[in-house]
């Protein structure tokens, strides 16, 4: 046993020796450049003022534009329905027929009634007639006349009394037929051939929505508002000139047509302290449906003095302080605290800290310490 371990011993220290001889005098561990061999080869971009464009991003749901629940204007039995559930429908379109024997009948009475009206005030106006010219040669008394005249108004009064029963009766008879207030995509029939419905009952029939446009309602935070309006107001930031907004949908994609903003609310929710927006799309191939979750990215206003680095060169320490790594006079790498308000892209916003021509550092940061020598080589930002 002891001769075992000798042995084992001797093959360590050999082996150790001969790692040292390799290594050599004045050689270090290799990839060490800027650890004590020589200037840190990194890639820096070059801070520089530009015009910067920004957005806001927020979630939403989208809505119809225009959405009717069909609900019955007479009572009785329905007989038919007349649409095929999840189609599309026209305005004026029957959509069921509810059984019109007692509305018909109705109709029919109040027809015989203005028919019998017109005879008795046919008779009336005749009557009249004669009696106003009998009353001037003095062969009737002006009372007679005057009681012929005014049974003459009062048939007059009876017909059109009569005209307005038939055309109630015919309103009644005609709203048997249920039809569709709008043009768009109808959704499932809440009843069947056969069930009795009510005129104004609460459940409704159907519903119709145009689907051509889309509401997305938005909301943002009250506090973002205010502090965009003061950065506008101190001309940090210029108006945006265009209202236009585009959409993500709920798989990451984003919707092929722009939409535009057509309002903000002028009331705060006091329980979420938030303002309501409104941006209305275009929806042709009905791609977007009511009550889908998305997320609009709206156009803020543009930075005219902005300034963008990329988010890798930022560091932040506990306290969540921003910083970068530089490239100062002497070619030695610096820290420099610095302020970023949003991020636009892949950068952050720069708001304070550096100033054009500072030679940030992107890549090669974990090769370098402050103080310590670096050779830079400038790449372009990505924008």
């Amino acid at each position: 046993m002891q001769v075992h371990r000798s042995t084992a011993t001797a093959v360590v220290l050999a082996a150790v020796s001969l790692s040292l001889a390799a290594c050599g005098p004045g050689k270090g561990p290799a990839g060490g450049g800027g650890m004590g061999g020589g200037p840190a080869n990194v890639g820096v971009v070059i801070a520089r003022v530009e015009p910067v464009s920004l957005t806001t991003e927020l979630s939403g749901r989208t809505s119809a534009v225009l959405v009717s629940e069909v609900r019955p204007q007479v009572s009785g039995i329905i007989k038919a329905r007349l649409f095929q559930e999840g189609g599309s429908v026209r305005a004026g379109q029957p959509l069921y027929q509810i059984d019109p024997a007692s509305y018909q009948a109705a109709y029919n009475s109040a027809a015989a009634g203005l028919a019998q009206a017109q005879a008795a005030y046919s008779a009336a106006r005749l009557k009249a007639e004669r009696y106003r010219t009998l009353v001037e040669s003095g062969a009737v008394s002006r009372q007679d006349n005057d009681d012929v005249q005014a049974a003459g108004q009062q048939a007059a009064a009876n017909v059109a009394a009569q005209k307005a029963a038939v055309d109630a009766a015919r309103i009644n008879l005609n709203y048997t037929r249920v039809l569709a207030p709008i043009s768009g995509r109808i959704g499932k029939s809440s009843v069947t051939p056969g069930a009795l419905v009510t005129a104004g009952q609460a459940n409704a029939l159907a519903t119709v929505q145009d689907l051509s446009k889309i509401y997305v309602d938005l909301t943002q935070s009250s506090a973002e508002l205010l502090k965009l309006q003061r950065d506008m107001a101190s001309g940090q930031i210029g108006r945006s000139g265009s209202a236009q907004v585009t959409l993500k949908l709920e798989d990451g994609s984003t919707y092929p047509l722009t939409g535009k903003l057509e309002f903000a609310d002028v009331t705060v929710d006091p329980t979420t302290g938030s303002v309501g927006l409104r941006a209305t799309f275009a929806n042709p191939n009905g791609v977007l449906l009511p009550g889908m979750y998305v997320r609009a990215v709206l156009s803020a206003g543009t930075a005219s003095n902005g300034m963008l680095i990329p988010q890798a060169a930022v560091a932040r320490d506990p306290k969540g302080a921003a910083s970068v790594m530089v490239v100062g006079a002497k070619g030695v790498a610096e820290p420099r605290p610095i302020s970023v308000s949003q991020t636009v892209g892949p950068n952050w916003l720069v708001t304070g800290g550096l100033k054009p021509g500072d030679q940030v550092i992107v890549e090669g940061l974990q090769m370098v310490r402050p103080g310590a020598p670096v050779k830079a080589a400038v790449m372009t930002a990505q924008r």
